[in-house]
């Protein structure tokens, strides 16, 4: 976890208490750049760590690849420092064999931030990628109380947050069975669904059909063209999601809940994916027999 995190000499200070100097972990952030075939593609911010699935779920987010076997391999390049060191923070992917490099127009004019997916994108038109996984048809229905546990289970798994409260996660749930696949952390929220995406490109599991994608933040433009990029039917978000979200969930087909906290939800597209609960089951039947 050492280029995870960084101990830094900090100031604590409680009003009208106390005030102590001590260290404190803070999360990481560096450039990674990305390169395809060594061809320079982008530059993003985050967190060191998972940085293959970075790529690789990039890669899929931008349209580059759709499944595994597109991906061959990646390596980290020396030569970053004058004195030739390598710093690892340059990866150069390999595509499989008869996979188109990137379109030149894909090259970022500047570099991505942690907090900004879409920054250098070339034009408005770039930015709604098409999907080869659509998710209109995908069968996927879930029992609210099962969605209700996963922000707990995404936080208790949240190992460096908890050294640092300065990441954002993603994590990967079967929408049958409840199993979290995988989970990732990264300053960028955006990072952290492409080291999702990118960890499911390495054990070739796209589409990602039936799964269900849970963030710590807001469910933003951004990650839900990740998710439908994925084949990932439900987005769900501990905060709110965008307008311009909810208006690409609807046209893609994905399902998006918001404020999925406790045993409370707000579900803004695709509703039928999520079940009645219980209790609302049984009034209206009982409603029903009354009527009658």
């Amino acid at each position: 976890m050492s280029r995870i995190t960084a101990r830094k000499r900090v100031t604590r200070i409680t009003v009208a208490t106390s005030r102590s100097v001590r260290e404190d972990f803070l999360a990481v952030e560096e450039p990674l750049e990305i390169r395809v075939g060594g061809s320079a593609l982008a530059i993003t911010m985050r967190t060191p760590g998972n940085d293959v699935d970075l790529a690789a779920g990039f890669l899929v987010s931008e349209g580059v690849i759709a499944r595994g076997e597109e991906f061959l391999a990646a390596r980290y390049c020396a030569g970053a420092t004058e004195e030739g060191l390598n710093t690892y923070n340059v990866l150069d992917v390999t595509l499989a064999p008869g996979v188109a490099a990137p379109d030149p127009s894909l090259e970022r004019s500047f570099y991505t931030t942690s907090s900004c997916g879409l920054c250098g994108k070339a034009s408005i038109d770039a930015v709604r990628t098409q999907s080869q996984h659509a998710v209109h048809h995908d069968d996927l229905v879930l029992d609210p109380a099962l969605l209700a546990t996963f922000p707990d289970e995404l936080r208790d798994a949240q190992a460096v947050f908890e050294k640092t409260g300065g990441l954002h996660a993603a994590a990967l749930f079967d929408g049958h069975t409840g199993e979290m696949l995988v989970l990732r952390e990264d300053v960028g929220r955006h990072n952290a669904v492409d080291k999702v995406v990118g960890w499911a490109v390495k054990e070739d599991r796209l589409p990602l059909s039936g799964t269900v994608l849970m963030v710590s933040g807001r469910a933003s433009f951004e990650l839900t063209q990740k998710a439908s990029m994925a084949g990932i039917p439900v987005l769900a978000a501990v905060s709110a999601p965008s307008s311009l979200a909810v208006d690409l969930a609807k046209e893609v087909g994905v399902t998006i809940v918001g404020f999925l906290r406790g045993q409370s939800m707000v579900v803004y597209s695709r509703p039928e994916r999520i079940t009645e609960p219980a209790a609302t089951t049984a009034t209206t039947s009982r409603e029903t027999v009354d009527a009658r």
